[in-house]
């Protein structure tokens, strides 16, 4: 069964638009190495210009097994470089009864 997750990048300064490059692959690499579903992800902008995601691992085991992907560890090196991961209640919006992000295309 898969996992839904919900992840926020806070980009560092000045690699705003290098995130959202970035983020136009995540997801293709991750099906190319068979480890999410195909369901498509959302992508979302908060306020403060931290992006959202919500995508879908293809289960416990493909999220275990990114971990010691040689092609997932390099896609991690890349976003160590343009952001940070933080805790969605760090955002604004998280505090908000309905949530709500604008659009990344």
């Amino acid at each position: 069964m898969g996992q839904i997750v919900i992840v926020a990048y806070k980009p560092k300064p000045g690699k705003e638009e290098a995130l959202k490059q970035l983020m136009k692959t995540h997801l293709p690499r991750l099906k190319q190495e068979g480890l999410v579903t195909d369901r498509e992800s959302i992508i979302m902008e908060a306020a403060d210009g931290t992006i959202i995601e919500v995508f879908e691992w293809l289960n416990a085991e493909a999220i275990a097994s990114a971990h010691s992907n040689k092609a997932v560890q390099q896609m991690w090196g890349e976003y160590a470089e343009v952001c940070d991961y933080v805790p969605l209640n760090t955002l604004k919006e998280a505090g908000d009864l309905f949530a709500g992000f604008m659009p990344v295309n």
